[in-house]
């Protein structure tokens, strides 16, 4: 296979990762809104989808900064084509993850799976330098970090709010609040944009360089930010709820007061980390943040039994979706010689 032809099948491939991404982690941005009937579900979904684009692209200057930790950070390939067949198999160890998790309605982390597959790939080869610390100090340690800031974060802003609206006639704050989680369902879903868009636009930046279509220091074409930010938005417009409805309705019942300090504490996260640079897991964030808002009423409000499912695919998505690459190295690297 030709350098081109194999960069081209990386960047489809690395597109229909990025599409899964979407509608695995639509719920990311809206369970909260849908589930508290603050917005239609179609209407959120469009929302989340504009959001996503708008985080995609590279006028904030976040995106570039996730991107270049998943595209150098993470795994150092072979230049050649055989390099280019160690990423094909860590997409398709994640698009596979994605899939499974998608199916039983699990909100596991997308980003995970990417890095999981990665990884796995890249042991399978034999021939790729996994950078260790770098996955220490980038990937897991905020793995664990960030859920705990999202509860904590959680608790304390509901807390707050309970606090500074305890005269608050309920009907009334209910209408005030599901008009702001318009505003904070947008900013989450522009934080997912910053987050998730910027580890396929860093994927796809290494298969340039490792198929020898751009040079290790040229920066990333415009045209790969526009390409993935359209996938993302498009998958995250298509859908997924099944995770939906864990996340808005099988964890905790949340009136508008509850999703909006969610979507706030979630959203600054995925924005601060995403200006340092950590490639974190939206779902993760978003899903901590519930269990902290949902524990200010009673920690007995909190489906515990639902929130450890989700917490045990939290910590099988790295393994496993690194067996899965290693499996599809095996399978399509004959193709990439």
């Amino acid at each position: 296979m030709s350098g081109l032809t194999a960069t081209i099948a990386v960047i489809i491939v690395a597109m229909g990762f990025n599409y899964t991404n979407g509608f695995h982690d639509a719920a990311n941005a809206i369970a909260t809104s849908v589930s508290t009937r603050a917005l239609t579900p179609r209407v959120a979904l469009l929302m989340a989808a504009v959001g996503n684009l708008v985080g995609s692209l590279p006028f904030f200057g976040l995106a570039g900064k996730v991107a270049a930790t998943v595209g150098t950070g993470i795994i150092s390939p072979p230049s050649n084509v055989s390099g280019l067949g160690v990423v094909m198999g860590g997409l398709l160890g994640a698009i596979t993850w994605n899939l499974v998790t998608w199916y039983f309605g699990l909100p596991s982390s997308s980003s995970h799976a990417l890095i999981g597959g990665l990884v796995g790939a890249a042991l399978a080869s034999g021939t790729t330098q996994v950078f260790w610390h770098g996955i220490t100090d980038k990937v897991i340690l905020p793995m664990f970090i960030s859920p705990l800031i999202g509860f904590c974060l959680g608790y304390v802003v509901m807390l707050s709010i309970r606090w500074v609206f305890r005269n608050g006639q309920p009907a009334k704050l209910n209408r005030g609040f599901r008009i702001a989680q318009s505003f904070s369902a947008f900013t989450m879903s522009v934080g997912h944009g910053l987050q998730d868009a910027s580890k396929t636009i860093g994927i796809v930046a290494l298969a340039l360089v490792l198929g020898g279509q751009i040079g290790p220091d040229a920066a990333t074409p415009t045209w790969v930010y526009l390409l993935s930010a359209l996938v993302l938005s498009l998958g995250t417009y298509s859908g997924g709820w099944r995770i939906i409805r864990t996340l808005g309705r099988r964890i905790i019942h949340l009136g508008p007061p509850e999703g909006f300090a969610a979507e706030l504490v979630a959203s600054s996260v995925l924005w601060t980390t995403a200006e340092l640079g950590y490639p974190i897991s939206t779902t993760h964030t978003i899903t901590s943040a519930i269990m902290g808002v949902g524990a200010t009423k009673r920690l007995s409000a909190v489906r515990w039994e639902v929130a450890g499912n989700i917490v045990v695919a939290w910590f099988l998505t790295l393994p496993a979706a690194g067996l899965v690459g290693a499996l599809a190295w095996f399978f399509v690297h004959p193709l990439f010689n």
